[in-house]
């Protein structure tokens, strides 16, 4: 299941889903850990009315509308039921300052008469995604409060109307020992009570509340966190003292500055992208926690038929996320993520698979030992490549001599001398790795790309530094590279360029397959020119490949992809980030019009929250999970600003 709506602020991050339900709670990380995965952990909101119940999700009772309405990560959801003639208008947020999750409940009745009206919160915790059904809650009545608890983790849930707490409370267990789920228990209007219960637990809370005909009433609620109860205790303290609205209108407030570069460089595109612009830029900060790391998608429901899913942090994910970000004038979040980088980078000086928000290893299935008995690092070379690349382009960016103190020494040195040792001796190729879609270990054009671009800006800092001698080795490097990618990389039969090679016992084995990212490589680092006869063969061929006579110009990653394929007949999904940069290739070659179609169909494919996912299912146009995806956030975000450097010189050639 997608989500339209999700909420952060860098070490609270919360994910509501189709029916406005919280469906990933993760805390004290983004995107780790997980409190609210699981089947049985969605926190419901049901209502209550005349002897009849309806939950949120129960299926056909609900319309619902989302939307970002303003200039803030605050969400807005329309849930309307027309047989129980009732509204409900929530406007949802993660604050700013604390760790808190607030919603504001708009409850209205939409019939001709007065009417009690009975709203019903469920919370239910896998606390630490724990497996050993050992959490415990507790109703605390000094406080007007619930908390849940385990270990070094506290949850307490508050709410008021009219400044009157919840009527009625409701403690039980779920999915064990033969119980369902306590919110089963406000089937009836009524909670029976229970004060505090141990294992796998969840709660329920009761707002009774006596509404007018054609008349409203309010209800705010909470949930907030901390490293131990006391902590959870003194939020939910503030938030009381403050006022939900107050606190909502903090974080407004804080959403606005923050966003102002975002805005300058709004103000420059087309209006028509405005809104959508600043919702990508939004939910790109969402997926990043405080201390650095980049999420590729907080998104939990590919457990649902996966062994995992992507609330990890590539390094290759985040540096494509934060290269538009500097482009628009951020430092603080391409400084953190670099020092994220430079905190786990392996003492070889090259970047592993992916990690978790702690800086811990993250899962992986690349190994060490690889066909024809070739052994290295099960690492995806690019990713070490392009983070010195953004090192690079901070220092263009800012000027500042800081970040050469920060990171030449601690990173670039280090990773650049591994990417020159690291070269195949047959082809003077970098040496196999796996490529960036995680799938084959071989030498792939999209990998040489990266690294003749990481060498190139490597030497680029060496030069800044005053260190003469490694500029010119790491150019020099970088030189051979291109040398050898122009021998190697090109297939002239098919027009287009080889998605990799592999050389097994002295013998070179192509892969002829049509990648986008091949494509992309070679273009925007540099690896063949823009204008060159290989590049512009290579784009006809994949266009005639993927369809160029489609009213939709939209492209799966590759040949035959069969990752969750819809259709076995078709060549793959398309994917909304190579599809964008095939976008950006035609800004770059001055066709608007090509570009300017595929910006207007990410648009029309997204939801109405700006919400953009991996994959789009090319027969009825359906998202395929995860959604959101940072990484399609962040290419559409960068297409958009590459029309700005379009419009530029559009403007420049005609002063001229």
């Amino acid at each position: 299941m997608l989500r339209p709506i999700v909420l952060s602020n860098g070490e609270m991050h919360v994910g509501l889903n189709n029916y406005g339900l919280v469906h990933d709670f993760y805390f004290p990380y983004v995107g780790l850990t997980n409190h609210s995965q699981g089947a049985m952990t969605r926190h419901r909101i049901g209502v209550w009315i005349d002897g009849r119940i309806s939950w949120l999700d129960d299926e056909g009772d609900w319309s619902f509308t989302f939307r970002y309405p303003g200039r803030a990560l605050v969400g807005h959801m329309l849930a309307k039921n027309e047989s129980m003639q009732i509204l409900l208008e929530i406007d949802s947020v993660v604050d700013a300052h604390l760790s808190a999750f607030m919603r504001n409940i708009h409850i209205v009745n939409l019939a001709v008469q007065d009417r009690e009206i009975r709203l019903f919160t469920h919370q239910a915790f896998v606390i630490d995604d724990s497996r050993s059904k050992t959490d415990t809650a507790q109703y605390l009545p000094d406080s007007d409060a619930i908390v849940h608890y385990r270990g070094r983790r506290a949850f307490v849930v508050g709410g008021l109307s009219d400044g009157v707490p919840f009527d009625q409370h409701g403690i039980g267990l779920f999915g064990m020992e033969g119980h369902d789920s306590t919110y089963r228990d406000a089937e009836d209007g009524e909670l029976a009570g229970g004060n505090v219960e141990h294992g796998r637990v969840d709660s329920v809370l009761r707002f009774k509340l006596d509404v007018p005909a054609q008349s409203s009433k309010r209800v705010h609620y909470w949930i907030t966190a901390g490293s131990s109860i006391r902590e959870a205790l003194y939020v939910d303290k503030t938030v009381r003292q403050d006022g939900l609205d107050k606190r909502l209108h903090h974080t407004i407030e804080w959403w606005r500055n923050w966003l102002q570069p975002a805005i300058k460089s709004a103000e420059k595109i087309d209006p028509q992208y405005h809104d959508s612009f600043l919702r990508s830029v939004m939910i790109l900060k969402s997926h990043m926690d405080k201390r650095g790391a980049v999420i590729a998608s907080t998104d939990s429901s590919m457990l649902n038929y996966d062994r995992d899913a992507y609330a990890y942090c590539w390094p290759r994910d985040g540096a494509f996320v934060l290269w538009p970000f500097i482009r628009m004038g951020y430092t603080e979040e391409p400084q953190r993520f670099l020092e994220f980088c430079r905190r786990v980078m392996h003492p070889s000086g090259y970047l592993m698979h992916k990690y978790c928000a702690d800086g811990g290893l993250g899962a992986s299935w690349h190994s060490y030992v690889h066909r024809g008995g070739i052994t290295g690092p099960p690492v995806q070379e690019d990713e070490t490549a392009i983070t010195v690349h953004l090192i690079a382009e901070l220092h263009k960016a800012t000027d500042d001599s800081r970040v050469l103190s920060d990171f030449y020494e601690s990173m670039v040195r280090p990773m650049a001398d591994w990417m020159v040792d690291y070269i195949d001796e047959t082809t003077g190729l970098p040496r196999p790795s796996y490529d960036l879609w995680e799938e084959h270990f071989m030498i792939s054009t999209y990998t040489t790309a990266c690294v003749y671009a990481g060498l190139n800006a490597a030497a680029y800092l060496a030069e800044q530094k005053k260190d003469s001698e490694r500029a010119v080795a790491w150019r020099a490097a970088a030189d051979d590279i291109k040398q050898a990618a122009h021998k190697y990389l090109y297939n002239s039969d098919r027009g287009a360029f080889y998605k990799g090679l592999l050389v097994v016992d002295g013998n070179i084995e192509y892969d002829d397959t049509v990648d986008t990212s091949s494509i992309f490589g070679a273009y925007m680092f540099g690896l063949f020119d823009v204008d060159s006869t290989e590049l512009s063969q290579a784009v006809t061929t994949l266009r005639d490949i993927f369809g160029s006579d489609r009213d939709v110009e939209a492209y799966p990653r590759y040949e035959n992809d069969h990752y969750h394929q819809a259709n076995p007949h078709s060549q793959g999904n398309w994917w909304f980030i190579p599809s964008l940069w095939m976008a950006q290739y035609h800004m770059e070659t001055g066709n608007a019009k090509a570009a300017t179609s595929i910006l207007k169909w990410v648009q029309d494919c997204s939801m109405s929250t700006g919400v953009m996912s991996e994959q789009i299912n090319p027969d009825n146009g359906e998202m395929i999970a995860p959604a959101p995806l940072a990484w399609s956030h962040a290419e559409f975000v960068s297409t958009l600003l590459d029309t700005i450097n379009q419009k530029e010189s559009n403007d420049n050639a005609k002063t001229t």
